[in-house]
């Protein structure tokens, strides 16, 4: 079986080869065109197979080839790079054929699609979002999926560019200082932007990152305040710190930390 399905392959690209593809795109056979469309495919000439499966799927719809040239038309975009295009092609197959062949697979490379195409940390992220959304709603459909594990691994990465967008951010307030104060206090601003993103990502990797972060904020909230609020900011600044000891106490920063803790404590005695 698997020899005769190799020879069909190799006469459908030797098919394909010897005739223009104009005349196979004009040509009133579905069923050659679709074959023709499978063998472009194949060969990795995803843009000829493209043009040949868009007006085919809708011919095709209710027929026994509905639901496959759906998902082949999809893969073409998705392999192309036009990975939300990709997308909507899937979820229209997995939306139109819920218990279909291609139901999971379809689900998956949904999700799949925005994940390639989402974009740098310091750019929007709705993308991320939505592509989040579309594999964990994978792996409730499918729990024991051949792609639960990889569905697993795109989900993490994406939890940490939204954490590094939210460092960058909270990073972006610490550097302005008192220069176009947030709300009066851009260090105020780091340290609530900052500790949402440990709320919302407990174990990230730039965990330790972010809580030198928060120290360092609230450390320069003190330093910078009026006097009836330096003692009540450096005590702030100090729990702060062992807090940040006790979980990080190897730290590379902890040298920088012990100064903050050190000023805070001399300022409190004096």
């Amino acid at each position: 079986m698997r020899n005769i399905t190799y020879i069909l392959l190799s006469v459908l690209v030797a098919l394909t080869s010897c005739n223009s593809f104009n005349k196979v795109y004009m040509s009133p056979d579905i069923d050659y065109k679709y074959e023709a469309a499978k063998a472009y495919y194949l060969e990795g000439d995803y843009s000829k197979a493209t043009q040949l499966l868009e007006p085919m799927v809708t011919m095709l719809k209710g027929g026994d080839k509905a639901e496959e040239s759906l998902v082949l038309l999809a893969m073409c975009y998705h392999n192309s790079g036009d990975y939300e295009t990709a997308s909507q092609y899937f979820k229209v197959c997995y939306t139109n054929y819920t218990r279909g062949e291609y139901a999971e697979l379809s689900r998956f490379y949904s999700g799949k699609s925005l994940y390639s195409g989402i974009t740098e940390p310091e750019l929007d992220q709705s993308g991320t979002y939505l592509a989040i959304s579309e594999l964990q709603l994978f792996m409730e459909y499918f729990p024991q999926s051949k792609y639960r594990a990889e569905a697993q691994t795109m989900i993490q990465d994406m939890h940490d560019i939204l954490v590094k967008k939210d460092y960058l951010s909270a990073k972006l307030y610490y550097e302005l200082g008192d220069y176009m104060a947030y709300m009066g206090n851009n260090y105020q601003a780091c340290i609530i932007t900052a500790q949402n993103a440990l709320d919302d990502f407990p174990y990230t990797k730039l965990r330790e990152e972010i809580c030198i972060l928060i120290l360092r904020a609230k450390y320069k909230m003190a330093h910078n305040s009026v006097e009836e609020k330096k003692i009540e900011r450096y005590r702030e600044t100090i729990d702060e710190y062992y807090a940040f000891k006790t979980e990080f106490p190897d730290s590379k920063y902890l040298k920088e930390a012990e100064g903050f803790y050190k000023e805070a404590m001399q300022m409190i005695k004096d």
